[in-house]
């Protein structure tokens, strides 16, 4: 209005020159790119090519096509406690195709293990740096050159879709090798730091992270490849051996997998031992805890986590756990309709991600009441439409995957949502079995696999056991919608998880404000929480009942290592310290006096003090 009122004669004229603009950008992004190219030509390595990695095919496919895998009769077994442990059946939870067996590894095969780790990393600990970014070079080419076949054997031993495999596996574990790459060296040399007030003039300080030797991992069946490559990245980087520990419903993707890896360790002539698979239950992943590894690191529950930390507690051995979560997403009532639009999809992807089946994914849907029956009809329209089905026949087609642990999961899934319908929740979408049908693609009609509806539930009171038990599949939870922020805040965190979190706002800072206060180890603003893992410079974890330490980032590096501090003569060739002599045994009586001095002289207030603290220290060194 005030513009209008303004004469357009003492409006300045403003002219822009498209041309110039796009010159500028053009010369940043110019000398950007060449600052990069002249920082890779600079670096002796770059010169190297870096060799390519292939695996049979044969190890990528089912091995007796048509073979169908009684998985009823398996159930059945399990649920007896008749099964034969010493093999691991293996299928795929889409088609139930059978994919063989594999031996279960005995606790004395997991001490040899061992035994031959501390072999190949007594080597490997003194390789280069030079060597060690060569490797995560020859992975990261493998998966780029690869990441169709890899996509595939993990959507085999998963029934996730292609699109969730790419996405949520060969793409973050590209960057986190890139990142280690590109930042491992200088977060792992020596770090100097600021000595103290006494010897600040004679001594230097540092502190070095030398490797801690074998590392022991027990890692889930949701993410087959990037479980064993995250961890393996890390450990290697940091000059470590490996033995990892893969579940009972992902072991068969190993047989490509660990096939891949060892060329890896071949294309830069590291030892083979480095890495090294055990395969079982609950008595292998017992013998791994127990088996004298430096440090051990658990992703799965919080009951199985607490049996891991008392098994660890007996041999002290350090943990890393990650127990999963029921990460937030607050939708604020300020939001735009096109905002909305947005959202949707995003929290869409969110939950149906790998049919939900993530450690950090969004379970607790709050919603603003102004735009919480807007939000409940776009979500419930979009999800009638999803498909379900076998991504391996149908990659194009195929939205949703299958069940990763059959009818033990879809049994707790259908009991989590009962109870919520009993308790007041609305179902929007899927909810039971009996809807399955209209969700299935056609050919996956005919191959019996262990799928679960796409399911939205609204009006979730916060008494439903949904509330406080981790779904771990394809369920929108949208709790009973809030009128205010601090209302908001305080449901959220009167929960026993707090591993990530995200909410949204038309107003950045009320996002960002509201993000702050939620308890969780990690947070989005604006943003499926996932994208904090996206930024491999971060630290991933939780707290409370989501576990504690951290994996990823400089502090997941770092907690790879056998922290040491060092101090040592600043001028060695001309200075060393000495014990003074009021100090020196046998005592000549005065040394409690100097030690006051010493005291008065670095720490004291004032002039004054100064003065009195060098008068004891000269009385007692003359006495």
């Amino acid at each position: 209005k005030d513009l209008k009122k303004t004469s357009s004669r003492n409006m300045p004229e403003i002219v822009i020159d498209t041309e110039v603009v796009q010159q500028v950008i053009l010369g940043i992004i110019g000398t950007y790119v060449t600052l990069k190219l002249s920082q890779l030509v600079l670096r002796s390595e770059f010169w190297i090519s870096v060799p390519s990695i292939k695996i049979p095919k044969e190890l990528s496919q089912v091995p007796e096509p048509g073979k169908k895998f009684d998985l009823a009769s398996h159930e059945a077994l399990a649920k007896r406690k008749k099964l034969d442990l010493t093999i691991i059946k293996c299928w795929d939870p889409s088609t139930l195709d059978d994919l063989g067996t594999i031996p279960s590894t005995s606790p004395d095969e997991v001490k040899s293990i061992v035994m031959r780790a501390r072999v190949a990393q007594k080597e490997w600990s003194k390789s280069s740096w030079t060597t060690r970014r060569r490797l995560l070079k020859v992975m990261l080419k493998w998966c780029v050159e690869d990441q169709e076949r890899l996509a595939t054997v993990a959507v085999r031993d998963s029934g996730k879709t292609l699109t969730d495999a790419v996405f949520g596996e060969i793409l973050v574990t590209c960057e986190k090798l890139k990142w280690l790459a590109e930042n491992a060296e200088q977060i792992l040399a020596p770090e100097p730091r600021a000595p103290g007030t006494t010897v600040i003039f004679t001594k230097k300080v540092r502190v070095e992270y030398p490797p801690l030797g074998v590392i022991g991992a027990i890692v889930p069946w949701n993410y087959p490849f990037h479980n064993v490559l995250n961890p393996t990245s890390a450990a290697l980087t940091a000059g470590n051996a490996i033995i990892i520990k893969v579940s009972e419903y992902a072991s068969w993707s190993t047989r490509y997998i660990g096939q891949g890896l060892k060329q890896c360790l071949a294309a830069v002539g590291a030892p083979l031992d480095l890495i090294q698979f055990i395969y079982g239950y609950a008595d292998t992943g017992a013998a791994l805890v127990s088996s004298g590894v430096e440090k051990l690191i658990f992703v799965g529950s919080p009951q199985v986590g607490a049996k891991v930390m008392e098994t660890a507690s007996k041999t002290l051995t350090p943990v890393v756990l990650e127990l999963g979560g029921k990460d937030p997403f607050v939708i604020c009532d300020d939001i735009l309709p096109a905002e909305l639009e947005r959202i949707v999809q995003v929290s869409l992807r969110g939950v149906f991600q790998s049919m939900g089946q993530n450690c950090a994914g969004p379970e607790r849907f709050y919603v603003g009441n102004k735009i919480y029956d807007s939000f409940c009809t776009k979500v419930a329209q979009v999800a009638n439409k999803l498909i379900v089905g076998a991504s391996n026949l149908e990659p194009a087609k195929i939205d949703c995957g299958a069940i990763t642990m059959g009818t033990v999961s879809i049994e707790r899934l259908q009991a989590l949502v009962d109870d919520a319908v009993d308790k007041g929740a609305k179902v929007l979408c899927g909810g039971s079995m009996q809807t399955l049908e209209k969700h299935l693609s056609p050919s996956s009609k005919q191959q019996k696999g262990s799928f679960y509806p796409p399911t939205i539930l609204a009006h979730v009171p916060d008494t439903a056991r949904i509330a406080k038990e981790e779904i771990f599949g394809p369920i929108m939870c949208i709790f009973t919608p809030f009128d205010s922020d601090d209302q908001v805040i305080q449901r959220i965190n009167d929960c026993p998880f707090a591993l990530s979190s995200c909410a949204f706002a038309q107003d950045p800072k009320r996002a960002r404000d509201l993000a702050n206060r939620l308890d969780a180890g990690m947070s989005s603003v604006n943003d499926l929480e996932g994208t904090t893992y996206l930024s491999q410079s971060l630290p991933f974890g939780g707290l409370k009942e989501s576990g504690f330490d951290r994996f990823a980032g400089p502090e997941g590096l770092r907690g790879l290592c056998a922290l040491r501090s060092v101090c040592e003569d600043k001028f060695p060739k001309f200075l060393r310290t000495a014990i003074p002599s009021p100090m020196q045994y046998p005592s000549k009586g005065m040394s409690h006096i100097f030690a006051q001095g010493i005291v008065e002289l670095f720490y004291g207030f004032g002039l004054r003090s100064k003065v009195h603290a060098l008068s004891n220290i000269i009385k007692a060194a003359t006495a």
